[in-house]
């Protein structure tokens, strides 16, 4: 018996730094994975460019706006019912990050981070930015001012 063939879903996400801190929010109840902290994005749109496709996400849910910049990573998550490519950008953003759909929002050192329940396709990136993974390839992270 043979399984059916799941589309895959392109989802963009940022991550932003202030200082030593990162932005992430919490996804609110009766969503996907509700509860748990993420870095903030959603879903790329039929032909839309993913950095495009996040600054739209940013403003979207969070009322700011946003320069994204290089990709960092990916993580491929595949679910019971859904697959799922994550690309991850560095993003700055301007103006103060609201909960404009109500969920959360919060900075977290790197430390913090670590013990934070977050999906699992976002587990790679954290190793990295709390130094229990080899890193990146290339330069690791770099903060904005």
């Amino acid at each position: 018996m043979t399984t059916p063939e799941r589309k895959l879903r392109l989802v963009v996400a940022a991550v932003v730094y202030r200082g030593d801190r990162y932005l992430l929010a919490r996804r609110p109840p009766g969503r996907y994975l509700e509860g748990l902290w993420e870095f903030p994005g959603g879903g790329v749109h039929e032909g839309e460019d993913p950095p495009v496709a996040l600054a739209r996400e940013l403003l979207e849910e969070l009322g700011v706006g946003s320069q994204v910049g290089e990709p960092l990573t990916f993580a491929l998550h595949e679910g019971q019912n859904n697959r799922i490519l994550l690309l991850f950008y560095r993003a700055a953003i301007s103006g103060e990050p609201v909960g404009v759909e109500g969920q959360e929002i919060g900075w977290f050192t790197s430390q913090e981070l670590a013990g934070l329940p977050l999906p699992p396709a976002d587990a790679a990136l954290v190793a990295v930015l709390t130094g229990t993974s080899g890193g990146l390839p290339g330069e690791g992270p770099r903060r904005q001012g």
